[in-house]
């Protein structure tokens, strides 16, 4: 066999006995016999001159050099079985990957993506939600939707909405509120960014009082607690329209403080696809007319 040609149909029944550790089981994946399975097992092993797998009376058992080979061809194989799977009826789909801040997913846009679906059936989009920390080439994202004034190293930022925070809490605390002063006798709930309460209360023109309330990492679970009566949580109001339309949240005051905004944002040396272009030219329409 030629050094040049890559012998893949004994490549992948290493892959599949490797799997199995088993000839027989490898045959049944791969709808051959066993003896074809063994048999281009053997012929691989003399072409690289190395033993892969120790012969068991009950199956199989990789040497050093399988263990060695298989990490590469089963990523191979796997890498190959993905981008096949792409293709549906005769074109091939696109896939973005996005990593989402979870309180913009569940306030904005998981009520949008079957108008997404809708215009771009052959995309697929990948969600990955975070507490708005995201690495973008270690996680292999396309796209990262992140709060904040839209500085981040290396990345391109496009603006997508104004994320004004004013605080809300459940109907029964909000009966007690007659102005902004009366939050100082309750439990305020916080983020791990201290700067937002008292930042609101300036916009407010009063002295902030101390914060004693519990610490979230998730607005989204903030705003539960503030619904369950646990305290009067600072939130982009934005995204909780649905708790607030449907009474479970309040929002007892009108004065908002801007602490940052949402922005799409990506890789400067990522070079975009067209699944991605189609990503981020509807995102920014729709956040445009919201």
């Amino acid at each position: 066999m030629p050094k040049s040609h890559l012998p893949l149909n004994a490549l992948r029944a290493f892959e599949a006995s490797a799997r199995h550790l088993s000839f027989t089981r490898a045959g049944m994946e791969l709808r051959v016999s066993q003896a074809a399975v063994s048999h281009q097992v053997k012929g691989l092993e003399e072409r690289l001159g190395v033993t892969l797998f120790r012969r068991l009376p009950r199956g199989l058992a990789l040497t050093d050099e399988g263990q060695a080979l298989l990490p590469s061809i089963a990523e191979s194989f796997g890498r190959m079985r993905m981008t096949l799977e792409q293709f549906e009826r005769g074109h091939f789909r696109g896939i973005v990957s996005v990593g989402i801040v979870g309180t913009f997913a569940t306030g904005w846009l998981l009520s949008r993506l079957p108008d997404f679906a809708a215009l771009h059936p052959f995309v697929d989009v990948r969600i990955q939600t975070n507490n708005n920390r995201v690495d973008l080439a270690g996680e292999g994202l396309d796209f990262a939707v992140r709060y904040g004034d839209g500085s981040w190293r290396s990345t391109d930022a496009t603006h997508l909405l104004a994320a004004p925070l004013s605080p809300v809490c459940a109907p029964q605390i909000a009966t007690h509120l007659n102005g902004p002063r009366d939050l100082a006798e309750q439990a305020l709930l916080r983020s791990y960014r201290a700067d937002e309460w008292p930042r609101w209360f300036a916009a407010a023109d009063i002295a902030c009082p101390p914060i004693k309330g519990a610490m979230f990492d998730s607005s989204i679970t903030m705003a539960e607690a503030a619904a369950q009566g646990a305290g009067i949580a600072l939130l982009p109001v934005a995204m909780f329209q649905r708790e607030l339309s449907a009474g479970r949240l309040v929002q007892p005051f009108g004065i908002t403080v801007a602490m940052g905004d949402y922005w799409l944002t990506s890789l400067k040396s990522k070079a975009e696809t067209d699944a991605m272009r189609a990503f981020r030219r509807w995102i920014v329409a729709a956040a445009g007319a919201a």
